[in-house]
């Protein structure tokens, strides 16, 4: 067996939510991380007490628990799994792994048991379920009763709100209270924020960006309390996941920036980051509410009763000594311009993006922070506006796109050989060739991408054009051109329509007032003749007057405009003679009107003749024989 044991898609519930990561067992120490926030938890091999397998309802789930009284759950592990994670225990642990069974019964009669974080209620002593109290919010008694409120996760599609406990009266009369007894256990572990005592120190009307105001931060051992003219918060330091120091491009202000999970809420707006600013210019004696003593023992030198220095280094000290996390800050990155930031748009709002050791972080509406375990690709894409500018796009491994716009070109360089040097898949990379410094790019290297190759093509293209419109302008004023006049003007008045500014008239003397014309008189409208023959038809229409139930009958179910389609493709294959025919009906019926005679011999005999060289046509010869 290996010196380490690892499994993915594990999960842990925080609040009602799952979330995914993945866990790592060596001699050392247990460690899990989680993919969402990135949050680690590393728990020694020696301080293990506790260790049991137990059948829950993501398949099969381990309880770790610690000698200082932590625990950890984590779910979704395989039946197989537990042979494998069994043995290691054996070889590398003091502690070996049981198995526990659940109680499944669905009694809602037990016994509760405080152990540590823990509010487990036991059937036959089997758990049933168990309650971590860090999730409780607040605890209120009635009689005989006990009502626990939980936390909220916005991420968690259904929340436990509250469950109710019924104590049953002490039956010894000692004078003890079994309900406040109940909820004494519960608030002793629960996260419910009190204001009690003192704060360790105060900070006054300090600028805050998000949530935007000016706040009095005190700063008490377990939370941090904001206290502004409209809201105030109190931000347990259990809930703080990161801490930023980021500079200013203008080298004049810091920002200082607290990532939260889960988030403050107001209203029904959510601020997962707390962004304050500072000039570094203001500077703060400060002075700790504890003793020197205290102060030592409780921060091993890590802080001093009393201090002084720039406001953003005093607060980024105190947080970073009660919160026990580390305060990350800009790497080697350096822009065009030499600051450690990219100016950038996201969504409608200007703003700056910190190119970061293991990640990218913009502040600061909507602040986004980006971990490179989480970027699946990035891509460096044309600016929908103007060529001096390019957006950076982030997509995330869920599935999640970035878009940072209006990107000045000179930083496309320094932004790509970072990327480059940090192995981030770039999804617009093309093939590796040697190229030399332009204005596109300042890097070295000899790599380059697709996009650098079309912005150059483009150049290149423009530049031809515009070299073309140049010797047409030349070949316009060329005296010795060999073209006639004619052509000439022809050429000169369309080049002057196209490129020349139109002339201004010069303005025409004031004309005398037109006298007044005469108008004319209206025509009067006729007035048609009731008893006034109709316009006879035409030959076509006397033809198709004649074939038209004999295409009806060819051609069952057709529709009446397809009889005109059919009609007109038929009309242009029928001879010459044929048609004659049709023309002198309608010239005869023009003459005489619709019911016209023949008193002409010659006529007639004419369009007999016509009559008898016609193709054998039963329904057309059988109308008009008369």
């Amino acid at each position: 067996m290996g010196d380490t044991l690892e499994f993915s898609d594990i999960f842990q519930e925080v609040k009602g939510c799952w979330n995914d990561g993945r866990l790592r067992f060596s001699k050392q120490t247990v460690v899990y991380k989680s993919n969402k926030t990135g949050k680690v938890d590393s728990i020694p091999v020696p301080d293990l007490s506790l260790a049991q397998w137990r059948r829950v309802c993501l398949g099969h789930g381990i309880k770790l628990a610690t000698s200082n009284g932590h625990i950890y759950k984590y779910d979704g592990f395989k039946d197989t799994d537990f042979e494998k994670i069994s043995a290691f225990f054996k070889a590398n642990y003091k502690v070996e792994l049981t198995e526990k069974d659940m109680c499944v019964k669905g009694w809602n009669w037990g016994t509760a048991k405080f152990s540590g974080p823990l509010l487990s209620f036991d059937i036959n002593d089997s758990p049933a379920f168990e309650i971590p109290l860090a999730s409780v919010s607040q605890c209120a008694t009635g009689k005989n009763e006990v009502t626990v409120e939980f936390h909220q996760n916005d991420d968690a599609e259904v929340s436990l709100m509250e469950v109710r406990f019924y104590v049953p009266p002490n039956a010894a009369d000692d004078g003890t209270d079994p309900v406040e007894v109940f909820s004494q256990n519960v608030l002793s572990r629960a996260d419910v924020i009190q204001a009690t005592g003192d704060a360790v120190c105060i900070f006054k009307e300090l600028q805050c960006l998000t949530p935007r105001g000016r706040y009095d931060i005190r700063i008490y051992p377990t939370f941090l309390h904001l206290h502004g003219k409209t809201f105030d918060y109190k931000i347990p330091y259990t809930t703080v996941l990161r801490l930023f120091l980021l500079p200013h491009k203008d080298q004049r202000q810091m920002f200082f920036v607290i990532s939260l999970d889960p988030p403050i809420k107001q209203g029904q707006t959510r601020y997962h980051f707390l962004i304050l600013l500072f000039s570094k210019d203001e500077d703060v004696n400060l002075t700790l509410n504890m003793s020197e003593e205290e102060v030592e023992r409780r921060f091993e030198g890590k802080l001093n009763k009393n201090m002084s220095g720039s406001l953003y280094e005093m607060v980024s000290r105190v947080m970073k000594a009660l919160v026990n996390r580390k305060i990350t800050v800009p790497g080697n990155f350096q822009g065009h311009s030499g600051a450690q930031c990219i100016t950038c748009s996201y969504k409608a709002s200007s703003g700056l993006l910190y190119p970061l050791e293991r990640g990218f972080i913009y502040v600061h509406k909507p602040p986004v922070h980006l971990r490179f375990e989480e970027i699946s690709c990035v891509n460096f894409a044309r600016g929908t506006t103007t060529t001096r500018s390019f957006d950076f796009e982030i997509e995330t491994k869920q599935g999640n796109q970035y878009t940072f716009s209006s990107i000045e070109r000179e930083e496309y360089g320094k932004l790509f050989d970072f990327v480059n040097a940090k192995k981030l898949s770039i999804k617009n990379r093309g093939l590796r060739e040697v190229i030399k410094k332009d204005g596109y790019s300042d890097s070295d290297e000899d790599e380059h991408d697709a996009y650098l190759e079309r912005m150059k093509e483009e150049g290149k293209i423009r530049e031809e054009g515009d070299d073309d419109s140049e010797g047409d302008e030349s070949g316009e004023f060329d005296s010795n051109a060999s073209v006639s006049d004619s052509e000439a003007e022809d050429g000169d008045s369309e080049d002057e329509g196209k490129k020349k500014k139109p002339e201004k008239k010069p303005k025409k003397a004031p004309k005398e007032k037109k006298e007044k014309k005469e108008r004319k008189p209206r025509r009067e409208k006729k007035v048609k003749d009731a008893g006034a023959p109709k316009r006879p038809m035409s030959a076509y229409m006397l033809w198709l007057n004649a074939s038209r139930e004999r295409i009806r009958s060819e051609n069952p179910g057709i529709s009446i405009t397809e009889i005109s389609k059919k009609a007109g493709e038929m009309w242009k294959q029928i001879d010459k003679s044929s048609k004659e025919v049709c023309h002198c009906l309608h010239t005869l019926s023009t003459q005489n009107g619709p019911k016209f005679t023949l008193p002409y011999v010659g006529v007639f005999l004419q369009l007999r003749h016509f009559w008898h060289t016609l193709p054998a046509n039963k329904q057309f010869k059988s109308k008009y024989s008369k």
